[in-house]
């Protein structure tokens, strides 16, 4: 297994280095093999949490290097569906870097397969957290593309302004299904937590960063389409999202006790 890992990263990394080598060339070949190789790492990242779910004889979510893995996968495939219709150079190159850093990371914790305590063996947990996780993948292609949006802002051109439609509509379309996701891991895990605890919301860190999230985003698409917001305001509001969206998958493990500290 370690060796579909590594080819995982390695296929990520390569995406990267050619994705940063696209922004400055202007052939289409050199996009789409950096897209190739993104979806080349995703594939044998499929592989490899097969293998585990296979070997472990559970889903591969249960503890941070795995949801590490599953993470920068999410990421992958959320970037590669997205850049069918929407394809802007520094996001494709944005996107292999935090797949890379999300990999990187994930090297850092423990991967050995471990039975799991009383309160993970419940089929709750696999659409729990897949729901989640693809969730704050969206949320974090957001992210990049607020960023991007704002570093555009800067300059006033016509290219510059195709991207900055571009990146805002990534924006809009990423923070709605990421939104979505993140709300359907909300109402699993309250369900969960019922069938595990006897309750549906006991106030843990986890539970109400997780709300505090939903509120930033509900607060989002508020401001967006019921108010009209666009531009700089909006990216902000994009950007504190996923701040809060780290503090709640990583600051909330390490710096709160509470249910979900075995993560």
């Amino acid at each position: 297994m370690t060796t579909l890992f590594n080819v995982s990263f390695t296929a990520y990394l390569l995406a990267l280095l050619v994705s940063v080598f696209a922004l400055f060339s202007k052939r289409r070949l050199v996009d789409v093999t950096g897209i190739g190789l993104l979806a080349a790492g995703a594939l044998v990242q499929t592989v490899y949490m097969l293998v585990r779910w296979s070997e472990a004889g559970r889903a591969p979510f249960s503890n941070m290097f795995e949801s590490l893995v599953l993470f920068a996968w999410a990421i992958a495939v959320v970037y590669i569906v997205l850049s069918i219709k929407i394809r802007v150079r520094a996001l494709a190159a944005a996107t292999a870097l935090i797949t890379v850093v999300t990999l990187a990371y994930a090297s850092a914790f423990e991967s050995d397969i471990r039975p799991l305590m009383p309160a993970l063996q419940s089929n709750w947990l696999s659409v729990h957290v897949f729901s989640c996780l693809l969730g704050y993948a969206g949320f974090a292609i957001s992210f990049l593309s607020a960023i991007i949006f704002l570093v555009a802002a800067r300059e006033r051109s016509k290219a510059t302004k195709e991207i900055r439609d571009a990146m805002e509509e990534t924006t809009d379309k990423t923070i709605a299904f990421g939104f979505l996701f993140l709300a359907i891991g909300i109402i699993t895990g309250a369900v969960w937590a019922n069938s595990a605890w006897g309750t549906y919301w006991s106030w843990d860190p986890k539970e109400t960063w997780s709300l505090i999230t939903w509120f930033v985003y509900a607060i989002y698409l508020h401001c967006r389409y019921m108010r009209g917001w666009r531009g700089k305001r909006a990216a902000w509001i994009a950007i504190v999202g996923f701040i809060s969206i780290l503090f709640t998958y990583i600051g909330v493990n390490f710096l709160l006790s509470g249910l979900h500290s075995y993560a």
